[in-house]
């Protein structure tokens, strides 16, 4: 069984809106495949293929699955769906509604805002998130599932070797120069006179929506700072458990009755004004104000001023630049990488266009290797004025594929290879358990020949 890159990482979720499917279906809908008592219908992959293509717009050398590929994956996970379910795997409501949400956001950044949503969805947001459910908690089953099958896969320096030694030597990519770029983030603090002043303005926005001179939705629109805000008014579905949103917000707004708005709740983004607008249990539904006290520039000299020590007793052997992240830096995920900057693969080695902004890319032309720059204040991508030291550790040359230099791409590589055998040899073994049913017109597909074999098996065993 061929199990191409696009199945590998499961087919992704197709909620194709062009042709608005969800609430029209042609005549000539039909079930063309099964796998127990899962099918897929023909507008299944007709939707795939559009939402494909609609996210491969603007994009150059994109490769559009066909449709016996799709039908592939579509078969791939459904078997997995069912193996999960008889292993017993739970994905919880609260996982399955967290997805809801950051797909919904997703759309509503694509699309702009909500009534366009709507209009090209031909769906209410709601009626979007009773749609999706089903497919979301499939697609959770499936990831499971694969993860169980492959989870205890592991990869050996020899294995990588034996691997990286049956590339063909002219098949071997090149690397262009690649930069290993490590940075030490702070945030200026607002002067308190500053942060005091926002308390107030924030203090009057909870007076009038409790005196019925203004509405809270009216507020997040006129006042809040978070770019989130014009898509969904502040409003964010929480769970307890969940480890994404800021402490201090999450303690702020389980600590509110129904209704309930809040004191100002200082979090490493700014200050918030919360509204408790439902709970049950350790689900919230809730929205906020954000204000974020502007900085002077008093306070950016001042961190800058700091920075300037700190890189001192870098320079001076008396402080590694990692230390330095770990002590000081207030980008939390950096403290757990030393502060590098790293591309889409997970590679600390990144080209210029993989840095995270032009101003880095900008400085990285002035330094050499082994440098730490000076503090330099910059725009992160939540418009605050930020303050960093870059330590520039290391470049390469422009290169062809090695073991010795590029060893964790190869490593990479070849664990996600014998991920994929190992997953190839689960499907053969297990792949007669199900009872599978494959419409004659996509019989000819070479992609999905094992399945075909087996269901037309099924089909010659009724015969007799």
């Amino acid at each position: 069984m061929k199990i191409v890159s696009v199945v590998f990482s499961l087919v992704l979720l197709s909620f194709s809106f062009s042709l608005k499917a969800q609430t029209k279906k042609v005549l000539a809908d039909k079930i063309i495949a099964t796998v127990g008592d899962k099918f897929i219908l023909r507008s299944d992959i007709d939707n795939s293929i559009a939402d494909y293509k609609r996210q491969a717009q603007g994009q150059e050398g994109v490769v559009i699955p066909s449709a016996c590929q799709v039908l592939e994956g579509q078969l791939i996970r459904k078997a997995l769906v069912l193996q999960a379910e008889k292993d017993s795997i739970i994905v919880t409501e609260d996982e399955i509604q967290n997805a809801i949400d950051s797909r919904i956001r997703n759309f509503l950044q694509q699309f702009g805002s909500k009534e366009v949503l709507e209009e090209v969805a031909g769906r209410s947001i709601s009626q979007l998130r009773d749609d999706f459910k089903i497919l979301i908690k499939e697609q959770k089953l499936a990831d499971e599932m694969q993860q169980k099958i492959v989870e205890k896969i592991k990869i050996t320096p020899t294995e990588v070797r034996a691997y990286y030694n049956k590339i063909p030597v002219d098949s071997l990519p090149l690397y262009e120069s690649e930069v290993q770029v490590l940075e030490l983030v702070m945030h200026p603090k607002a002067n308190r006179d500053v942060e005091e002043y926002v308390i107030k303005q924030m203090m009057d926005y909870r007076r009038q929506v409790e005196a019925g001179i203004n509405k809270f939705d009216q507020l997040v629109k006129l006042y809040s700072e978070d770019p989130s805000s014009k898509e969904n008014l502040g409003q964010f579905n929480l769970n307890r458990n969940e480890k994404n949103f800021d402490p201090a917000f999450m303690a702020g707004s389980f600590r509110l009755k129904e209704g309930q708005i809040s004191a100002p709740i200082k979090s490493k983004f700014g200050y918030h004004l919360i509204q408790l607008i439902s709970r049950s249990g350790d689900d919230a539904v809730v929205k906020h104000i954000l204000r974020i006290p502007p900085i002077s520039n008093d306070e950016i000299n001042e961190t800058k001023h700091f920075l300037d020590s700190i890189r001192n007793l870098i320079v001076t052997n008396k402080m590694s630049f990692g230390e330095a992240v770990n002590k000081f830096s207030d980008d939390d995920g950096s403290k757990f990488t030393g502060g590098a900057v790293s591309g889409r693969d997970g590679s600390t080695y990144v080209n210029y266009d993989q840095l995270p902004d032009k101003d880095m890319v900008v400085l990285m032309k002035t330094m050499k290797t082994g440098q730490v720059s000076t503090p330099q204040v910059y725009t992160d991508d939540r418009g605050r004025k930020t303050v960093r030291l870059v330590f520039f550790k290391d470049r390469t040359e422009p290169h062809k594929e090695n073991l010795k230099e590029d060893y964790n791409r190869v490593a990479a590589r070849a664990l996600e290879s014998k991920k994929t055998k190992s997953l190839e040899a689960w499907f053969n073994e297990h792949i007669t358990n199900y009872y599978i049913f494959i419409d004659p017109e996509y019989q000819t597909c070479t992609e999905i020949s094992n399945w075909t074999k087996v269901a037309n098996a099924i089909i010659k065993q009724k015969t007799y």
